[in-house]
């Protein structure tokens, strides 16, 4: 590896935090996360002895603590399943572990089915400045078959208390369900849009290993609908002003998403919780990538035994290579060539190779100081990002 690539002033290199909540009240068919139902206990019985584990995770992380905080991301799960109070310990322990910018980016997932506007107004005043609400559709009979535990109704509520109360929002929508229709498919983007939220991301359903929907496949839109549906996502979202920045992100101006950027970026990014990742520049720039055990109860006593990894690895330069473009090249307007070199330590000429082939197949472009997926690129992007999972 080129190490002399790499800024070697680590304290400046952005580092982002993601705390993983992982419990749900309803797995939904679709659902490929690392979620676990609530069962046979209730989310009061769980929250205080997680976050408990959350803090101690934290407290132990302090080989990282001169590095600044760009974002702080709690994903799950539900998070909203979490009271305020626990929400607030966690950011305290962040913050005293961790110096955070001024306006460091706090985003929080939350349920229209597990939140009341006292939790939204409890989450803003104790630091959240962002909130990402999973609705996935405002259609009941869509919401039904997702088997999504909120209606259209309680959907649209939870976004109106959320628009009040915060000055930055997104809405998680999904296209190609079964059963839609474009009108279905206009009507969903309209009542967002009548919101007014800052941030949308749009994805489109795929039916992923372990899940449900896997196991019962539903009737799904064919290829050419659904690559329809995504152009009429793309042409009414423009004609609203928001920037298609990211293969599924539409983004008003500057309201982009901070934390997701700095993964598409092959930023640094530290996870606590259960199942949550890390990848980490290390003083000699090598890059080393560790994840902490996915059950719950597992990640719980392996804190309690100051051991909460299950896996740690140093990068290869091929796995570098490979993971840089599959993070950058999701980003419709591409990345700086001197990004590449920076965050990955290795020089452009080593992939010179395939990068001319990439551009012989119309699927890249390249300027005296960017490269960026063309927009057949960005319609074929497995087939561009095969390109770079060759041995160097």
């Amino acid at each position: 590896m080129a190490k002399n690539l790499i800024d070697n002033n680590l304290d400046n290199k952005p580092l982002s935090i993601y705390v993983h909540i992982p419990w749900c009240i309803h797995k939904c068919p679709y659902c490929d996360f690392n979620s676990h139902e609530l069962r046979n206990s209730s989310i009061e019985d769980q929250e205080k002895i997680y976050t408990d584990a959350l803090l101690s995770q934290i407290a132990i992380s302090n080989d990282y603590s001169r590095r600044t905080i760009h974002s702080i991301f709690f994903g799950g799960g539900t998070p909203s399943l979490f009271s305020p109070d626990s929400i607030n310990r966690i950011i305290l322990a962040i913050s005293h572990q961790f110096k955070l910018m001024n306006d460091c980016e706090i985003t929080l997932e939350a349920n229209p089915g597990t939140i009341d506007k006292s939790y939204f107004e409890g989450y803003k005043q104790v630091g959240v400045n962002r909130v990402s609400l999973g609705i996935q559709s405002f259609n009941n009979g869509h919401l039904k078959i997702l088997e999504r535990i909120h209606d259209k109704e309680q959907a649209f509520e939870a976004a109106q208390w959320a628009r009040k109360l915060f000055s930055n929002i997104n809405l998680d929508l999904m296209f190609a369900l079964p059963n839609q229709t474009q009108t279905d498919l206009l009507e969903d983007i309209n009542t967002a849009l009548a919101i007014k939220p800052d941030h949308i991301s749009y994805y489109h359903l795929t039916i992923e290993p372990n899940t449900i929907f896997h196991k019962f496949p539903p009737s799904l839109p064919s290829e050419d609908d659904s690559a329809d549906m995504g152009d009429i996502i793309i042409q009414t979202l423009a004609e609203h002003n928001f920037h298609h920045y990211e293969t599924s992100a539409f983004a008003k101006e500057f309201k982009h998403c901070r934390h997701n950027m700095n993964y598409w970026e092959f930023g640094d990014y530290l996870g606590f919780g259960a199942g949550a990742h890390s990848k980490i520049t290390l003083e000699d720039n090598h890059q080393k990538r560790f994840s902490c055990y996915k059950n719950p109860s597992q990640y719980i006593d392996s804190i309690k035994k100051n051991s909460p990894f299950i896996e740690e690895k140093l990068l290869t330069q091929n796995e570098l290579i490979f993971e840089f473009m599959m993070n950058a090249l999701r980003l419709n307007q591409g990345f700086k060539k001197k990004l590449f070199s920076s965050n990955t330590g290795i020089s452009l000429d080593q992939i010179k190779k395939e990068l001319d082939e990439a551009k012989d197949k119309k699927l890249l472009v390249e300027t005296s100081d960017m490269i960026k997926p063309t927009m057949l690129g960005q319609q074929f992007l497995n087939e561009l990002l095969q390109i770079f999972m060759r041995d160097h």
